[in-house]
C-alpha cells in the first residue's frame, strides 16, 4: 500500500480520521485517536481487498 497523508478531527464525544487524495469513502472511527487511526488501518485495508490498490 502506498503512503497515504490522513486527517485526524477531534469531536466533542470521538476522533475521526480519513485519508487524503482517494477515490471513494474510507473512514475511521474510535474514542481516542490511536483507535481512530487503527480502524481507518482496518478500513483502508478492507478498501484494498475489496476494490483493489488505491
Amino acid at each position: 500500500m502506498k503512503s497515504l497523508k490522513i486527517v485526524v478531527e477531534r469531536h466533542p464525544d470521538t476522533y475521526v480520521a480519513y485519508p487524503l487524495g482517494i477515490k471513494g469513502i474510507v473512514v475511521g472511527q474510535g474514542d481516542t485517536y490511536e483507535s481512530a487511526v487503527a480502524d481507518l488501518k482496518s478500513a483502508l485495508q478492507f478498501h484494498v481487498e475489496t476494490f483493489g490498490d488505491i
